[in-house]
């Protein structure tokens, strides 16, 4: 059930409070039930819902009530959830959340690396939200510009990877002079990665638009620290045999681009599991865009959605392999920032 695999994912919200980058992906051939897993049931009609009594909600909803469910258990942390919604299609990136000049939402975007070495998407939106239910409206919203067309494996395909950003940021108070230094230590390590500085105009812990959210290391006086983290939850278009989908035309450039960026993350897995001095995160928008979760120290989880039918094993087979590759990445060892979590240090 929808509820049993949530299970073995909740942990990694956990990790998110305790400071590190978390992304949670699905992998798998077209209509083999990756936006179930992730969305649950949705339709143009009928939006997801973040309802904790409807049992097929997926990932995402039943993510989002648990991530305000555990801020809520630590009332001396004040906390602040930023959210960006966008899909890659055709290699391109789309932000779901803003309009162009015409009033068309979905303009595009393009991602860059900073001199620190971390990927950022200049102009991007990002929207607060105080509750599951204001997350899940612009999940909602953002659903029904994603670019779908039909296959012969799949009426409902999707020609796009979603791409939902949740950025969190913890202001937690001092609670000993120990705790000031070791604060003191990570606002300097926090001030080496930081891609933009901020304006003495700019309130602390304010992010303009079209600036990722920064950690903003406070003044020791001020008895607070910041930590910030990142996740990343990722609904991926399904990789396809073209024999199968029968698809043509226009269809047929976009399965080209949805392989090839499939086989781009494949590559960055592999090189990460063979320890490269350099990881190719920069062959596709995809890899470019996740860079910061799927390297270092990040909590990387991709769960491999395949078909029972006996004419996909091969796709099958593909993913399974792509699964065994993922396996094989191993985390930088962590570097772990203190963060003080319901009067605990974590």
């Amino acid at each position: 059930s929808q509820k049993i695999v949530f299970g073995d994912v909740c942990h990694l919200l956990t990790s998110l409070l305790d400071g590190y980058n978390v992304c949670i992906m699905t992998y798998g051939q077209t209509g083999s039930g990756k936006s179930h897993t992730m969305l649950g049931p949705h339709s143009e009609s009928d939006p997801v819902s973040p309802s904790e009594a409807d049992q097929e909600m997926g990932i995402i909803p039943r993510a989002a009530g648990e991530l305000f469910r555990l801020l809520s258990e630590n009332p001396t942390v004040n906390s602040k959830v930023e959210v960006s919604v966008v899909e890659i299609y055709n290699n391109e990136l789309f932000d779901l959340l803003t309009k162009d000049n015409s009033g068309i939402f979905g303009v595009k975007r393009d991602v860059i690396t900073t001199k620190e070495g971390k990927s950022n998407v200049p102009l991007l939106t990002y929207e607060l939200v105080e509750s599951p239910a204001e997350f899940m409206k612009l999940i909602n919203k953002s659903l029904q510009l994603r670019v779908k067309h039909p296959t012969l494996v799949h009426a409902d395909s999707s020609r796009s990877h979603l791409v939902v950003t949740v950025t969190l940021t913890l202001s937690v108070p001092f609670d000993s002079f120990a705790d000031q230094q070791s604060s003191q230590k990570l606002c300097k390590e926090i001030l080496c990665t930081t891609p933009q500085r901020v304006t003495k105009s700019e309130k602390p812990g304010f992010s303009p638009q079209g600036l990722s959210p920064v950690p903003i290391p406070l003044d020791p006086t001020e008895q607070q620290k910041q930590v910030q983290t990142k996740l990343q939850l990722v609904d991926l278009a399904g990789s396809e045999c073209i024999g199968m989908s029968g698809v043509t035309g226009t269809i047929l450039r976009e399965t080209s681009f949805i392989n090839r960026s499939l086989a781009a993350l494949a590559d960055v897995l592999g090189a990460l599991s063979e320890h490269r001095g350099h990881i190719p995160y920069r062959n596709s928008k995809l890899t470019h865009l996740l860079q910061d979760s799927i390297g270092g120290d990040a909590k990387l989880l991709v769960m491999l959605c395949v078909s029972p039918c006996q004419k996909y094993l091969a796709e099958t087979l593909q993913s399974l392999g792509f699964g065994s590759r993922a396996r094989q990445v191993q985390r930088v060892r962590a570097k772990r920032r203190n963060l003080l979590v319901s009067g605990k240090s974590k």
